[in-house]
């Protein structure tokens, strides 16, 4: 199975999509940012949300957990590649109390329905295995990296290593056995216990033989006047019966006549209310649920009003900055254009120019002469100072020129630094004035959905309300009519409560016998002698039954050799118990044995193929693992035999132990033909940098025989990939983005 796309309203996520590729899929987000919510729902795509689960002390269950925020329906969507074939799976809310419970499966492209494909046994068909074994081990959280032991797993492990078939289970079997074994026999209860009873009782009724034939004499007698004083009561009892009967049929006269009222008073109303136009109590309370949502919206669009006119202040205090710049109605790109006013480049002067060359080559030949003639030092003297005059002008028009160039300097720093400041307050009135559009846009669409709802409630209320010109008038008829029909349907349902007490007593009040005679009301009320009559009659049923039990014990007392055989029977049947109960015992000890053997076979494969994963998760620093049917595991160091609980290990190496027995278990339960894809939400937030590495270099391998969604909050594993074209990377903030 592949997943091409998800698409979910569930939870925080509102119309949100996930695209997934084949191969390692890493989806990085922050934290409360929906990566588990988008694992819930991933699940609830192919196993359905649970609508029985109810929340409890510490324990919010999924429908109510995953329910929409925006306060919409739970929907989703699921595209995926199953059987060589693409695949639309969707679910939606038609009832609160089954949340995703409408299911449709249909070959993409064609909308054709995918036969045998149904909500309940999604998940099953395209993973091949149950919900309650992908969730223990290809479903993967960071808070139940733990596997824990599952019939259906344990079922599915034994397939494996024995016949295939996935049937039985060890656990299941041996509570069978035990549960027979305690039937037989369990303390002082059971079946033995109960024939070892019965025999003793049997034992003893041989002794109580002469006993009860003098009780029996005894309760005959009493029985006796006790059917005398019956039959007296009855006969008094008949005479109530004559004259209560009479009372009924006028009665049920009377209950006639007020069914009829109350049948015409119902018509009445419903006749009114056809002719009123009264709207059904659906359509009622429809409508004033609009109405109440016009509220909501209402608020919504004074929410988004207030919004825009923030937004507003905000881009004219932004559009204020840039036209206080230095470069109003500029663009930063104009604004760079513009040329810099730094002054004219000074210019060596024509007067220095003149005398360099006036004295220049004069001062060269008088030192030629007075180098020829030989003069005094003082002459020379005065040369040199000539000459350091000219230098000193030279040094003059340099020191000029280098402090132009120093201003030339300072006025571009200012006219750049001018430009960056200027830029970021045009930015900011671009974002400012984007913003307002933005929430401008929001509050004209809640306008037009708050007139258009508005219109269409008035609309119809104004059907059978014409004088309904606004809400509150609408929903005052609304209350009127949601009065008038419970009226009708508080007459209707009286109208059939007389008739069904007409009908009752029509049915239990006989019909008189040719002209009856007024009937004299009896000396004793009916309670009293019903309840005197019910004492005797308990009384005589009770001296019957102590008869009957007597004749019986005696009959089966009287003969010897009848309750000779009867023991005779128990022991038999407590032999043939005792034979069963110790034949149980031996099949437990071999079930055990048996699954103590299969265990041997079990542990060493799964313990072998998860020291594997272990050792490289952990670069060899555990060659190890251990774990019987329970799951309980331990570790082993290297280079050291004493094996290490799961318990004892640091939070981030249990981790890394719990995490190489989920991908064991994967490669040794999971079909291949199905290509389950695996799911990994922060499961790798205890690694290390170094064992993360290691982790994802393992599942960047296991991703070739299957789709792997690594749901993380760190950046690590996207660093880790950057420049992997076979790993997809997804950031996630309010939607998804791809790297």
């Amino acid at each position: 199975m592949l997943i091409r796309k998800m698409s979910a309203t569930f939870g925080r996520l509102r119309s949100q999509s996930l695209e997934l590729r084949d191969g390692l899929n890493i989806i990085e987000a922050p934290n409360e940012t929906g990566k588990s919510t988008w694992c819930a729902f991933l699940s609830a795509m192919l196993f359905g949300v649970n609508s029985r689960e109810r929340d409890r002390a510490g324990f919010i269950a999924d429908k109510n957990r995953f329910a929409p925020w925006s306060g919409v329906s739970m929907s989703g969507r699921l595209d995926c590649l199953a059987g060589g074939r693409e695949l639309t799976l969707t679910r939606a809310t038609r009832r609160q109390t089954a949340p995703m419970g409408e299911f449709q499966a249909a070959y993409a492209g064609t909308g054709e329905a995918v036969p045998g494909l149904t909500g309940q046994n999604c998940g099953e068909v395209l993973l091949g295995v149950s919900r309650e074994v992908y969730e223990r081990s290809a479903f993967i959280r960071q808070a139940g990296l733990a596997v824990t032991q599952d019939p259906g797993l344990e079922r599915r492990i034994a397939a494996l290593i024995t016949s295939g078939e996935e049937g039985t289970s060890y656990s299941e079997a041996a509570d069978t056995l035990k549960k027979q074994l305690n039937r037989r026999r369990h303390n002082k209860t059971g079946q033995l216990p109960a024939l070892e009873t019965e025999l003793r009782d049997t034992e003893r009724q041989l002794e109580e033989l002469e006993a009860l034939e003098a009780q029996l004499v005894s309760a005959r007698s009493r029985t006796e006047d006790l059917g005398s004083q019956a039959a007296a009561l009855e006969e008094e009892l008949a005479a109530c019966d004559r004259w209560e009967a009479a009372e009924r049929r006028r009665a049920a006269s009377q209950a006639e006549a007020a069914a009829r009222e109350t049948a015409e008073r119902a018509a009445e109303l419903r006749r009114r209310i056809e002719a009123e136009r009264v709207p059904e109590n659906d359509a009622i309370g429809r409508l004033r649920g609009a109405i109440v949502n016009l509220e909501t919206v209402r608020r919504s669009l004074k929410k988004a009003r207030e919004e825009q006119d923030e937004a507003r202040k905000v881009l004219l205090r932004a559009e204020t900055a840039v036209n206080d710049s230095p470069f109003p109605g500029q663009t930063p790109e104009q604004a760079a254009r513009l040329p810099l006013d730094i002054g004219p480049k000074p210019r060596f002067p024509l007067w220095g120019v003149l005398l360099v060359l006036a004295l220049g080559p004069g001062l060269w030949a008088a030192m030629v002469f007075f180098a020829r003639q030989n003069l005094r030092l003082s002459t020379g003297c005065s040369f040199a100072a000539g000459g350091l005059c000219l230098l000193a002008l030279s040094l003059l028009i340099v020191l000029q020129q280098k402090k132009w160039e120093a201003r030339a300097a300072g006025l571009r720093e200012q006219r750049q630094k001018e430009l960056e400041d200027f830029t970021a307050l045009y930015r900011a009135a671009e974002a400012a004035r984007s913003d307002l559009t933005a929430k401008s846009t929001a509050a004209e669409t809640l306008y037009n959905t708050l007139t258009t709802n508005e219109q269409g409630i008035l609309l119809e209320v104004r059907r059978f309300a014409p004088a309904a010109f606004d809400v509150p008038a609408a929903d005052a008829a609304l209350r009127a009519c949601a009065v008038r029909r419970k009226e009708l349907t508080e007459a209707e349902a009286a109208a059939r409560e007389a008739r069904l007490r007409c009908d009752l007593l029509s049915r239990q009040t006989p019909a008189p016998e040719g002209n009856e005679a007024p009937l004299p009301a009896p000396a004793r009320s009916r309670e009293t002698v019903s309840v005197q009559l019910e004492e005797a009659r308990n009384a005589l049923a009770a001296a019957r039954s102590e008869t009957d039990r007597l004749s019986g014990r005696l009959h089966a007392l009287g003969d010897p050799v009848v309750l000779r055989s009867s023991a005779a029977h128990l022991r038999e049947q407590i032999q043939v118990l005792e034979g069963e109960y110790g034949a149980i015992q031996l099949a437990i000890e071999a079930l055990t044995s048996a699954n103590t053997a299969l265990q041997t076979r079990f542990s060493p494969e799964l313990g072998r193929r998860a020291a594997e994963i272990f050792r490289e998760l952990t670069d060899g620093r555990y060659t190890g693992v251990t774990l019987d049917r329970a799951f309980r595991l331990a570790a082993e160091p290297a280079g050291d035999s004493v094996h290490r609980d799961a318990a004892l290990l640091s939070a981030g190496a249990a981790d890394q132990l719990y995490l190489a027995v989920r991908l064991a278990i994967c490669d040794l339960v999971l079909p291949e033909e199905t290509r389950a894809p695996m799911v990994l939400d922060d499961a790798l937030a205890n690694f290390d940098d170094t064992r993360c590495a290691a982790a994802l270099r393992y599942l960047r391998a296991a991703a070739q025989k299957r789709q792997i969604l690594l749901f993380t909050c760190h950046s690590r594993e996207a660093e880790f990939f950057a420049g992997d074209s076979g790993v997809s990377i997804q950031r996630l903030t309010d939607g998804a983005a791809l790297v």
